[in-house]
């Protein structure tokens, strides 16, 4: 059932695509691109989902997708081991880092378009643009770019690789977005390239929110809100537990 309904939805998108396409066939390099699901949800027993991306284009070309979370400063550590014992020390403070990071191309990205047109319009990992403020001037920033980008890997948050885009037809496209459990909440860019001859025939660009949702997003809200009354809050309710349980202990 639950396939069924996926494939019926995919008909339908495939359907409004052709609709809007056949409007716009005065318009040279036109491209049209919506997505199964503006918005992700977050509720307490979230594991992650995926969001279709579909598209269509009038003429042959290639086709590049980024997705871009808020950006956000993140802060990068080196351990020492000083007297047997694994301490922090210099560190590395990143900004405009974006909470996430995927791509998806038709094609290897190195054979559409040369690293330039990339740089450019920052499309890649290697082309984001962090700036860095580092505690020890002497150190060489690349160490702690590449261990903020391992890490953010590792949690899923960057793709490891261009995630592949699957033309049905000619003219008609689609790909999945994949968002993990512990995705960052916010508004998501996504923006989609048209590229031709190695130069960017056309651009689309379609947000998406990710928001908290149910009884998770009030707690959340009034964790932010009142954050010394939660914390108060949470003090009770972890003395209390303890309490409950050493009585339930004690009777056995």
């Amino acid at each position: 059932m639950h396939k069924s309904g996926a494939i019926i939805r995919t008909l339908l998108a495939v359907a409004a695509v052709l609709a809007v396409l056949a409007q716009d066939r005065a318009r040279a390099d036109a491209l049209v691109v919506d997505l199964s699901n503006h918005l992700v949800a977050i509720t307490t027993g979230f594991t992650g989902t995926d969001v279709l991306l579909f598209g269509a284009v009038q003429s042959e070309g290639d086709v590049i997708v980024t997705v871009r979370g808020p950006d956000q400063d993140m802060v990068v550590r080196r351990k020492e081991r000083k007297v047997g014992i694994w301490v922090n020390s210099e560190s590395a403070t990143f900004r405009n880092v974006p909470a996430y990071y995927a791509s998806a191309s038709n094609r290897p990205m190195e054979i559409i378009a040369n690293s330039q047109l990339y740089n450019d319009y920052r499309i890649g990992l290697e082309h984001q643009r962090f700036v860095t403020e580092i505690d020890d001037k002497d150190r060489n920033s690349s160490d702690y770019r590449d261990a903020l980008l391992r890490n953010m890997r590792a949690a899923g948050l960057f793709n490891q690789r261009p995630a592949k885009i699957s033309f049905l037809s000619n003219q008609l496209f689609r790909t999945d977005i994949h968002f993990p459990a512990n995705t960052p909440t916010g508004t998501y860019t996504i923006n989609v390239y048209l590229i031709r001859d190695g130069r960017i025939a056309s651009i689309k660009t379609t947000p998406l929110v990710v928001s908290k949702t149910g009884v998770s997003a009030e707690v959340y809200d009034f964790a932010h809100r009142y954050s010394a009354l939660y914390g108060i809050i949470a003090v009770i309710i972890a003395v209390a537990a303890g309490w409950t349980a050493s009585v339930v202990f004690r009777q056995r």
